[in-house]
This record gives structure tokens, C-alpha cells and sequence, in this order.
């Protein structure tokens, strides 16, 4: 990385120099030049002289060290023995001690965010290491998790890096090979409905030019860093929750999961119980597709026997025939609103159990 780095700032130096610039490692060997070709060449002997002197005029080059000490990293070198080289020299040695500083601060930012997230870090240390990085503890942020299907992180990395490039305040941090998580700064103001925007502004890219289907999971806004934790795990419970419950949809918020999120964090055997004290043994069971179906509809229908009907292409009779019979089957009348609820909630513990027949 800071190969790449030096090379840059050291090319649009070039022309303005008018001498062969570089840098050598610890080693002595050239990372970065403004001639290509000298790029993999070694100095000998120069960066051992540059332990007791940060100055060093040597076969035509001068050269001035940077980096850590009392060891230096790194050293510049420029064409010339005179003061101008001199000059040079020292001018590159601080600007691009400088933008390592910066660029490793970020990096690190980086890693401290991601050992956050997952929890990697003593409590008690997190608020120290903020204030060391320069990491605001008060600004709102939260975190939004990616899940694509294919195993190209890369491209996903990529493109989010494209999408958030501000990295002082946005985090692109690879949780594993299917996951990559935003930890994201927004202000105050921010609605639910900006989050579902942003999210599918992310699946849109990821879709429309890398062809890559991916699910974004959204947790809940927290202040100060200690709390992204929870936003984390709220965003993987979000993806969770949404791959059983809602897997028509690929953004699925965490402060929208109602009811099923509730559902999600029971054992397996206290939903068995609920089943079987609500239902007849067995007779959930025998309800055929099409019978669920009309369910289905008569809910998203709010109970409304007419307007089902309707949006079914079924007589009226017709639909209260089969709501009798589901009576008959379940013991639970549909019409009545609060039978309604109990077998709304039985058929989402039904759905959850055939996913997760043994998470508890």
C-alpha cells in the first residue's frame, strides 16, 4: 500500500522537480522513483548510515530518512550532492512522512472499527483507542450489513469503497467471504426511509454492474463507537430474521421486524408448544397451498371478506366456504379478529420452525 502511495505523490513531483526523486526502504531497496526503471535497485549501506544522521550525501544522491524511530523506515533520495538536492529532499521527506502518517491512521481506524463490530476489543479500551485514532465518540453511525450469494468479495468491496468514499467518516470492513459491512456516520435528521434508500442504492449497484444479488441488513442508529456492536448484531438478526420471515425482500430493517423478530429469539420447543396448543394435532398440516394461499390474501386484505373475494375472482360464497372450512380444520375463525392474530402468529412459528428446526 505505501508503495503505491509514494509512487503517487512522487509522480506528480516529477516535472515539478526536474531530478530523479525516489524512496528506498529499510532494506535500501527502491519502492518508488520518478525514473520506472529504478524501481527494485539497491542502495547499499545507506539506511545504516542514516541511524546516526538523518542526512546522508552519498554517489551523486542525496538521501534524508523518515519514518519511526530511532530505526528509520523509509528515506527519500534526489539527484544532486548540493543544497538544493538538500532542500528536495527534506521538503519530500515531510510531506510524505506525512501522508503515511495519515494513511495509516486510516487503515487503522479501520481495524479498530472492524475488532469493534465484532467484538474483538475489551470494552474498557474502546473509548482510550477512540481518542488515540481521533475517532468521534458523540456523532450518530450505524451499521448496515451486505450479503451477497457469490463469493467475490472483492468486486463488492470494491464498489462500496466506490459508493462511500469519505474515509474518515464511512467504514467498508470485510466481515467474511459473503459479508461486508458499512458502518455508516449520518446526521441526526435521518429517517428509516434514508437507510432502506441508501441500502438499495447499494443492491442496485451491486446488481446493475457487477451483476452480484445481495441482501442488506439494517441495525438501529447508536451514538459513540462502545454501541456499533449492537447495531452490528441488529443487522445480522435483520438478514436472519428476513431470510425466514420476509424472503421476497433483500432490505430488511431491523426497527421493522415487528413480530417476528420476537418469534425469531424463541427456543424451538416453546414455538412446538404453541402450535399444538393452538391447533388441533395435526391440523395445520393438512392445509393445502391453495387453502393458504387465501389465507394469505384474507390478511393482506385486512379481514375484508368482500374485497378478497374480489381480488381472488371468487364468489363471496365461495371464499366463506372455505374460511368455514378452515374453522372446521383449525377451530379458529378467521373472521374474528382476534383468532385471526393467534393463526397469523402460528403460521409465522410453523414458517420459522420448518427454517430452524434446530437452533434451540
Amino acid at each position: 500500500m505505501s508503495n503505491r502511495l509514494f509512487q503517487s505523490v512522487i509522480q506528480q513531483m516529477k516535472e515539478t522537480l526536474e531530478r530523479v526523486v525516489g524512496v528506498i526502504d529499510e532494506s535500501g531497496a527502491v519502492i518508488a522513483c520518478s525514473e520506472l526503471g529504478r524501481i527494485g535497485e539497491v542502495h547499499e549501506n545507506v539506511m545504516g548510515d542514516l541511524i546516526s544522521t538523518p542526512l546522508v550525501l552519498r554517489g551523486g544522491w542525496t538521501y534524508k530518512s523518515f519514518g519511526q524511530n530511532p530505526r528509520p523506515d523509509y528515506a527519500v533520495f534526489v539527484e544532486g550532492s548540493d543544497q538544493v538536492a538538500a532542500k528536495y529532499a527534506g521538503i519530500l521527506a515531510v510531506a510524505l512522512s506525512t501522508i503515511k502518517q495519515y494513511d495509516d491512521e486510516r487503515h487503522d481506524r479501520g481495524n479498530f472499527v472492524k475488532n469493534v463490530i465484532l467484538d474483538n476489543i475489551l470494552p474498557g479500551d474502546i473509548y482510550l483507542k477512540a481518542r488515540e485514532l481521533h475517532l468521534s465518540a458523540e456523532v450518530l453511525r450505524v451499521v448496515l450489513l451486505v450479503r451477497v450469494t457469490e463469493k467475490d468479495d472483492a468486486s463488492v468491496y470494491e464498489a462500496l469503497q466506490n459508493l462511500f468514499p469519505d474515509r474518515q467518516k464511512d467504514f467498508i470492513i470485510n466481515v467474511n467471504e459473503n459479508e461486508i459491512a458499512l458502518v455508516k456516520e449520518v446526521k441526526p435528521s435521518i429517517a428509516t426511509e434514508d437507510l432502506d434508500k441508501l441500502a438499495q442504492s447499494m443492491v442496485d449497484t451491486l446488481s446493475g454492474e457487477f451483476y452480484i444479488h445481495a441482501s442488506v441488513g439494517i441495525g438501529t442508529i447508536v451514538t459513540g463507537v462502545k454501541d456499533l456492536a449492537r447495531s452490528f448484531k441488529e443487522a445480522q438478526v435483520a438478514l436472519e430474521v428476513g431470510k425466514v420471515f420476509d424472503i421476497e425482500k433483500n432490505i430488511i430493517s431491523y426497527d421493522n421486524l415487528g413480530i417476528a423478530r420476537l418469534i425469531y429469539q424463541l427456543p424451538t420447543t416453546l414455538c412446538q408448544m404453541f402450535l399444538d396448543e393452538v391447533f388441533k394435532k395435526g391440523s395445520i398440516d393438512s392445509l393445502d397451498q391453495e387453502t393458504l394461499f387465501t389465507i394469505q390474501r384474507f390478511f393482506a386484505n385486512n379481514l375484508n371478506v368482500s374485497e378478497t373475494s374480489r381480488k381472488l375472482f371468487v364468489h363471496r360464497n365461495t371464499l366463506v366456504y372455505r374460511l368455514e372450512k378452515i374453522k372446521k380444520l383449525t377451530g379458529l375463525d378467521l373472521r374474528e379478529f382476534d383468532h385471526a392474530i393467534v393463526f397469523k402468529v402460528a403460521l409465522m412459528v410453523k414458517k420459522y420452525l420448518v427454517t430452524n428446526p434446530d437452533r434451540f
